[in-house]
C-alpha cells in the first residue's frame, strides 16, 4: 500500500458547468482529491457522476460550452489552469497521458497506427523520424501486440477492441508520463482482455512508476488496482480512503450502498440490495447534499447544507452529517 506522501496533483473544489438549451449543467460542485506520487487513485461511481469530465478538465479538453466556474487544478506545483493552449499542448501527452474509454473513437480512423503513434514521440522527444518508429514498434511489441512491424501499418478499425485498447496504451505510455489517467479501459472489452489489460497497466505503472487515475464503475477491477479510492455522486466527492479502510469500514451512506449492492458468492440467493429513487437531474439538483432524496438517513440539515468534508483518522475523509450524530469523532478537513 502506498504510504502518505506528497501530491503530484491536487484537485480543489472544482466547480463545472455546461450551458445547453435546456439549462446550465450544474456537472462538478465542488469536487476534491490528490493524486499522490506512484499511486493509483481509483475514482469510482454510478455513470453520469462526473467521473470523465474531472479527467477531462485536468487536462483541458473540456467543449465550448462548458464553464470551469472555480477550482484549481495543481500539478507539480503549478495550477493547470491557468496555463495557456500552448502551454497545456506541451503537458498533455508528456506530463499527462490518457487512455479514453472507446479506442475506437479515441484513434483517429483515416491514419495507421505507426502515424499516430510516431507522431506523439516525435512531438514529445527529441529522435529522427527512424528512431521515432523504432521506438514505436518497441512499444507496441511492450504491450503484448504481436508482429508489431505488421500492426504499424493497420488502420483502427483493422484492429480488434483488445488490440485497439493495448495500441491505444503504447501511444499513452510513449513519452513516460508522470501521470496516466485511464477512463474505464476494460468496459468495451470481454472478460479475458480485461484482465490483460489491467495486467498491462499494473507493468506499465511497475516499469514507468507513473501514478494513475483510474476511473471506473466496477469496485472488483477497484479491489484489484487501486490504493486509495474516491468516491463520487452527482458531480461531488461523497468519501475518499485508502482501498482496505472503504472496504471494511464504509462511512457515507451511498458508499455504504453500492458496496452492498456489488453480487458475490456469498448472497448466492438473496435479493440484491438496490439503492432507492433516481440520480438527480443537474439541471435543477437537490439543495443541500445531492444524496438526501435516495438516502435514509437523510436529516433536516442535509436537505437545505451541503455537508463540509469531514477528516476520520488520517486517511478517511466523508463529506456526510451523520458521522457528528453518530458520535465518530471527525474534524473538518481544510486542506
Amino acid at each position: 500500500m502506498v504510504k502518505p506522501m506528497s501530491a503530484l496533483l491536487s484537485v480543489r473544489n472544482l466547480v463545472l458547468h455546461f450551458d445547453t438549451y435546456y439549462g446550465v449543467v450544474e456537472a462538478l460542485d465542488g469536487v476534491s482529491f490528490d493524486v499522490r506520487k506512484e499511486e493509483v487513485f481509483g475514482l469510482v461511481g454510478e455513470t453520469g457522476c462526473g467521473k470523465t469530465v474531472t479527467s477531462l478538465t485536468i487536462l483541458r479538453l473540456l467543449p465550448e460550452n462548458a464553464t470551469i466556474v472555480d477550482g484549481e487544478v495543481i500539478f507539480k506545483g503549478e495550477n493547470l489552469l491557468d496555463k495557456s493552449e500552448k502551454e497545456m499542448r506541451d503537458v498533455r501527452g508528456k506530463e499527462i497521458s490518457m487512455i479514453f474509454q472507446d479506442p475506437s473513437t479515441s484513434l483517429n480512423p483515416v491514419f495507421k497506427i505507426k502515424d499516430q503513434l510516431t507522431r506523439v514521440i516525435l512531438t514529445h522527444q527529441r529522435v529522427s523520424k527512424k528512431e521515432a518508429y523504432n521506438k514505436g514498434i518497441n512499444l507496441m511489441r511492450s504491450v503484448g501486440l504481436p508482429d508489431p512491424e505488421r500492426l504499424m501499418n493497420f488502420y483502427p478499425f483493422e484492429l480488434s477492441g483488445g488490440m485497439q485498447q493495448r495500441a491505444m496504451t503504447s501511444i499513452a505510455i510513449s513519452s513516460n508520463p508522470d501521470l496516466l489517467i485511464a477512463d474505464e479501459p476494460t468496459s468495451n472489452l470481454d472478460v479475458t482482455i480485461q484482465a490483460q489489460i489491467l495486467d498491462l497497466l499494473k507493468q506499465c505503472r511497475e516499469e514507468t512508476r507513473a501514478s494513475v487515475l483510474f476511473i471506473t464503475h466496477d469496485f472488483g477491477i477497484v479491489t484489484e488496482m487501486c490504493d486509495r479510492v474516491g468516491v463520487m455522486y452527482a458531480g461531488t466527492m461523497a468519501e475518499i480512503a485508502l482501498l482496505g479502510e472503504l472496504l471494511t469500514n464504509p462511512l457515507h451512506p451511498y458508499t455504504k450502498a453500492l458496496l452492498a449492492s456489488i453480487p458475490t458468492p456469498g448472497k448466492r440467493g438473496e435479493k440484491l440490495h438496490i439503492i432507492t429513487g433516481m440520480v438527480p437531474d443537474l439541471i435543477n439538483p437537490p439543495p443541500g447534499c445531492r444524496f438526501h432524496p435516495r438516502c435514509p438517513h437523510a436529516m433536516d440539515i442535509c436537505k437545505t447544507k451541503s455537508p463540509p468534508t469531514f477528516k476520520v483518522g488520517k486517511e478517511h475523509l466523508v463529506s456526510c452529517y451523520l458521522l457528528e450524530s453518530e458520535g465518530i469523532k471527525v474534524e473538518q478537513d481544510v486542506s
